[in-house]
C-alpha cells in the first residue's frame, strides 16, 4: 500500500457569493470522498468553503498561507504552511498538487492561472471569469465533474 496521495489544489476567491461558496464546498466534499488532498490558500471564502466540504468527509487539507504565522489560516485546516511572502505563494500554491480545480476568483486566482498555465499544469474551471483566457483550461459544468476530471488527470 502507497502512502503517496494525490494532491488536487482549489484556487479562488476569498471573497464570494453563497452560489460559489456551496460550488466550493461541494468540491471539498468530492475531494475528500476520493481520498485526495486538497490544498489551497488557506484564507476565506472559496478556500475556507472547499475545505469546510472537505472536512465533512474527513479529508485531509492543506493551506499554504501569505501571513507569517499559522493562526491567520482557515479553521478547516490540516496542515497550515505559512510562508510570509503575500501573494508571492501564490507560485507555491499552484505548483502543490497534481491538477488545479479554479472556483471564480479575481487577480490573486489569476496569477496562480497564469503560473499555472507557464509551467503547464492542468486546470479545471467552474463559475470562473478566467476560464477563456487559454483553450488549456478544462471547463466543467458541475463540482463532481470538476472532481472527477482532476482525478482522471491525476492518474495520467
Amino acid at each position: 500500500m502507497s502512502l503517496f496521495k494525490k494532491q488536487i489544489v482549489v484556487i479562488g476567491s476569498s471573497s464570494c457569493t453563497k452560489e460559489l461558496k456551496q460550488i466550493a464546498f461541494k468540491v471539498g466534499e468530492e475531494i475528500a470522498k476520493h481520498s485526495y488532498v486538497l490544498i489551497c490558500g488557506g484564507k476565506e471564502g472559496v478556500m475556507e468553503e472547499a475545505c469546510k466540504g472537505a472536512k465533512k468527509h474527513n479529508g485531509l487539507t492543506v493551506g499554504i498561507i501569505p501571513d507569517m504565522e499559522s493562526n491567520y489560516g482557515n479553521k478547516y485546516l490540516d496542515i497550515i504552511i505559512p510562508t510570509g511572502i503575500n501573494y508571492s505563494r501564490n507560485y507555491i500554491v499552484q505548483n502543490s498538487g497534481n491538477v488545479i480545480i479554479m472556483l471564480g476568483g479575481s487577480y490573486g486566482t489569476l496569477s496562480e492561472l497564469a503560473y499555472a498555465l507557464l509551467f503547464e499544469k492542468k486546470v479545471i474551471a467552474l463559475k470562473s471569469k478566467w476560464s477563456n483566457i487559454s483553450k488549456e483550461i478544462i471547463k466543467a459544468k458541475k463540482p463532481e465533474d470538476a472532481v472527477l476530471k482532476a482525478i482522471e488527470l491525476c492518474k495520467k
